[in-house]
Parts: structure tokens; C-alpha cells; sequence
């Protein structure tokens, strides 16, 4: 048994005693298998208290076995010889305990938990009384003069009076310790056994889910049984199946299931409700928009459509286109660019010999274009976009723009952006640090 448990038990067993239960108090006393020379000692008190000499003289030995200086057991057991009537073991025992006190004139038991003095002008009172019993009553009055001698309180006048008896040959009441004075366990150690909470409860401060008190750790959860075949498509996916429309009007939520948009947003139209109202995405959520005045949507065309679903999955669709161009070794280069132009209705570009690099096909590049063939075949290719006039066109970044969505193009100031298309007067579509993705118009300049 540890010291805790063993000092718990001491704690409740005096709690009995208070209590006047002295039964209770007792049968916890024995359970202590780990019993130190105090415990001993307050079983023995109890015994005593019961008038079972027996068992207290068993006890008060068991104390003195574990604490061989223990002066107030000593007193005790001399007690319970006197009234078993062993009237030379009592005094013996009284004669030892004057011993312990080792010539001081008390031993304050309060600091080792027993609220209780013992003086050795009583210690000699009571081997008086001995001496008396024995028939020796000389040795009897040598001892209460002593005890007068070592008296410092006025309180002892029990003393004066059996030394009055002792002149008379009379004997004398036997001095004893009060019933219910017992060892008690260390307040500070007891202290400790009571749970202490140094963390302090926890306290749910911001939560996502409404009234939210719950402060703890959540058990495991139950394995999902039925796995989907395919995982969940993300609210960015969803947009395919809308229809795009723009914003043309700012619009202010009053919920927090309405969207806030502004002029020029782009958002994606899932389904049209009877009262006037469409659920949208726009910027990965769903919410909810007003169809009506101040805020009206306009439906994209067939070719736009599908331009803002290339700009919001990140792709760039590209057709290759395989020409047979036949035309005599005489035909001017100026005119063959021209031609080929107008016959792909888009500006070509090839990839130069030993490079990897692409150029628009122009009047300066057809000789070297016409080096390029092989097996009587060239590559051209031909990139569509909105506005033919902004093709592969250079611009410089006049701020840094952070990607907010997947389908941004992220860049840094003075970074140079290749404009692959525009995808209306607010947004380009470009390429930079080998990146595509969309960015402000107004973020870029000429060079």
C-alpha cells in the first residue's frame, strides 16, 4: 500500500473519532496494512478507550517496536498495566518514560500531530502512586517533591494533594490522557490528497458550429461502411454545371445565405428557384442571389461560355491543323505569311530548328520557316483568342498580385506576363514563371 492510500485512511479513521464513532473509526485503523509507531499508538488509545487492556497492550508494544523513544507510549502502556493491575510493569514503564524525557520538564507532541503535553512533574506524580501501591510509600513522597520541584504552572494541584495523601499512607487518582487525543496525519500531506485542477476548465471561445460548448476531445468515429466509388467533387468543380453569367449590378447581402457581388463578377448559375431567386458559386461558395433589379445577370454567349469555362479549369484548348499548302518556288514570302494567316484565320507561329522557342510567322521569318520543312510537311500553330490583336503580347507587372483562387496567375512586380487571350476589359488570361491562370488588366502595362 502506498503512503497516499495509507495516509487517506489515517485521515478518515480521525475524521471517525470526531464523529464519536469509534467502532468506524477502529475497523479503519486495523485496515492500514502499513501501520507506522503513531497508528499503533491511536489504535492502542482506542482499545483503551473501549476497556480491551489486551488489545491495547498489543498496540502500544507494536508503537514502542517502531519508535523505541516514544515517551508518550510508554505513559500510555504504563496506564494499561496499572489497570490490568501489574502494578512493577507500570512502573517500570513510568520510570522509562521520565527516561525519554531526557530532563526537560515537557515534550510538546502538537508539531508531530498530537495536541498534547507531557509533563514530567505528572510522569513522577504517577510513579508516586506506584511506589504507593507497592507499599513504598518513602519512595513515594521522594517522587511527588521531585514532582513539586519540576511543577511550573499552577494548574497542578493535584500534586500538592497527592503528596498530602502520601503523608496520610493514602493513595491517589492516576494522572491520564484524555480519551479521544490521538496522532492526526499532517494537514499540508492532506491537502495534497484532494484532486487540484492546475489547466482549469476548458472554454469554447469561437466555434464554426452555433452554440457550441463542447470543450473536449471527440471519441474515434465509426469507419464510413458504404465508401464512395469516385471522392467528392470540390465546390469548384460544380461550376461546370452551371451557366456563367456577369454581374451587372453591385448587390449587398442581408443573410448570411446571400452572395455579395459587384459589377463584373463572374459567377455560375446552378438552379433557378420560382421565387425569384438563383443558387450561384462564386468564389468556391454557394449562396444564394436575387434574379431581379438592382442586381441582373446576363447570360454569356456560346463562344464566351466556353472561354470562362477554359479560364476556370486552367485549360487552353489548342487544334492542330495539318496544311497542304502547294505554291511555286517563285511565290513571294510576303504573301505565302499572308496567305497562311488568312487561310487559318489566326496568327501562326512554328518552333525555330535547335530551339524550343515559338515565333509568330511574319515576312521576316518565312525563309527560315521554309528551312523547317521535312518529308515535304511543316508544323504550324494557331492560337484563338477574343481579341486577335493582344496574341502573345508582352506586358510588364506594375504590382504584385497573390492568387486567391486556383485559377489566378500569381506574379511580382516588374515580373514580364505573355497575354495569351482576354477574357473581357477587366481580366487577361497570361502566362509567367511557367504558369497560366487570369489576372487584373489594370495590374500590367505595356512595355
Amino acid at each position: 500500500m502506498s503512503f497516499v492510500n495509507t495516509l487517506r485512511q489515517w485521515d478518515e479513521a480521525v475524521a471517525y473519532v470526531e464523529k464519536g464513532d469509534i467502532s468506524s473509526a477502529l475497523r479503519t485503523f486495523l485496515a492500514i496494512e502499513e501501520k507506522i509507531s503513531k497508528i499503533n499508538y491511536n489504535i492502542g488509545c482506542l482499545h483503551l478507550h473501549n476497556d480491551d487492556f489486551d488489545a491495547a497492550e498489543k498496540a502500544f508494544d507494536s508503537s514502542i517496536g517502531k519508535d523505541e523513544h516514544l515517551a508518550v507510549a510508554f505513559f500510555q502502556r504504563g496506564i494499561t498495566f496499572y489497570k490490568k493491575e501489574k502494578f512493577e510493569e507500570s512502573l517500570l514503564d513510568f520510570q522509562q518514560t521520565f527516561k525519554e524525557l531526557r530532563g526537560n520538564q515537557l515534550i510538546d507532541y502538537k508539531p508531530l500531530g498530537l495536541r498534547y503535553k507531557l509533563y514530567a512533574c505528572e510522569v513522577l506524580h504517577n510513579i508516586g502512586l506506584l511506589y504507593a501501591k507497592l507499599g513504598k510509600w518513602e519512595k513515594a513522597q521522594e517522587n511527588l517533591l521531585t514532582a513539586l520541584n519540576l511543577r511550573t504552572e499552577a494548574k497542578f494541584s493535584h500534586i500538592d494533594q497527592a503528596l498530602e495523601s502520601i503523608l496520610k499512607q493514602k493513595l491517589f487518582s492516576l494522572v491520564e490522557i484524555k480519551p479521544g487525543l490521538l496522532f492526526k496525519p499532517n494537514k499540508n500531506y492532506v491537502a495534497e490528497l484532494e484532486k487540484k485542477d492546475y489547466l482549469g476548465k476548458a472554454k469554447v471561445l469561437s466555434s464554426i458550429v452555433p452554440a457550441d460548448n463542447f470543450s473536449g476531445f471527440a471519441p474515434l468515429q465509426p469507419q464510413v461502411e458504404d465508401v464512395p466509388s469516385t471522392p467528392k467533387a470540390p465546390e469548384v468543380l460544380r461550376a461546370l454545371e452551371g451557366e456563367p453569367h456577369t454581374v451587372l449590378y453591385e448587390f449587398i447581402p442581408e443573410t448570411k445565405e446571400e452572395l455579395a457581388v459587384l459589377p463584373g463578377n463572374i459567377v455560375f448559375v446552378l438552379q433557378r428557384g420560382t421565387d425569384n431567386w438563383a443558387s450561384v458559386i462564386f468564389n468556391e461558395r454557394v449562396c444564394c442571389v436575387s434574379m431581379s433589379v438592382p442586381v441582373c445577370m446576363v447570360s454569356h454567349t456560346t463562344e464566351n461560355r466556353s472561354s470562362s469555362l477554359s479560364l476556370l479549369m486552367l485549360f487552353i484548348f489548342r487544334t492542330c491543323y495539318v496544311m497542304h499548302k502547294a505554291c511555286s518556288m517563285y511565290i513571294s514570302i510576303a504573301f505565302t505569311a499572308e496567305q497562311l494567316n488568312n487561310c487559318l484565320n489566326a496568327p501562326s507561329s512554328y518552333v525555330k530548328p535547335d530551339s524550343n522557342e515559338r515565333v509568330t510567322v511574319d515576312e521576316s521569318e518565312m525563309q527560315v520557316l521554309w528551312s523547317c520543312v521535312k518529308n515535304n510537311r511543316i508544323t504550324l500553330w494557331c492560337s484563338a483568342s477574343e481579341d486577335r490583336s493582344e496574341t502573345r503580347k508582352k506586358m510588364v507587372a506594375l504590382y504584385s498580385y497573390e492568387a486567391s483562387t486556383p485559377e489566378d496567375l500569381a506574379f511580382s512586380k516588374g515580373d514580364v506576363i505573355t497575354v495569351l487571350s482576354k477574357v473581357n476589359e477587366e481580366w487577361f488570361e497570361g502566362e509567367c514563371n511557367g504558369k497560366t491562370g487570369i489576372f487584373p488588366s489594370s495590374f500590367v502595362i505595356d512595355p
